[in-house]
């Protein structure tokens, strides 16, 4: 079983490198590899597909900021987060906004597992937190 997972998994990443063209992914590369794997259906061809699926996501959401905020905030300011990701990360970074009242003020940046928090209802959760 265990080496059925490992071959899944190594399957999946050679298929994710062969995805990628100068460290960014291309849609026609990854098109052609699901022709590939729809015509040549290796062995687990779903669960491959779920692995590589992941991989794929997992890069996808390392190129896009999602800034949450509570209020209205101003194009100058996004275009300043955009700014910073993307020489934080070192790539280009796209950005989609979110209103998010739950914030009460302040920001909240997620790109691909990190967050970077400056909020009110951060500070309160971490207050509450120390208590």
């Amino acid at each position: 079983m265990a080496s059925s997972k490992k071959q899944i998994q190594f399957l999946a990443r050679q298929f994710f490198k062969l995805s990628s063209v100068d460290g960014a992914l291309s849609t026609d590369r990854v098109a052609g590899i699901l022709e590939y794997i729809e015509k040549h259906r290796p062995a687990n061809a779903l669960a491959v597909l779920k692995a590589y699926q992941r991989l794929i996501a997992a890069e996808f959401a390392r190129g896009q900021a999602i800034v949450e905020h509570a209020g209205p905030v101003s194009a100058a300011t996004i275009a300043a987060i955009t700014a910073a990701m993307t020489k934080k990360y070192a790539r280009n970074i796209s950005t989609t906004t979110r209103p998010n009242a739950a914030l009460l003020a302040g920001f909240r940046v997620r790109v691909g597992d990190d967050t970077y928090e400056s909020s009110v209802a951060g500070q309160l959760a971490a207050l509450a937190a120390a208590v």
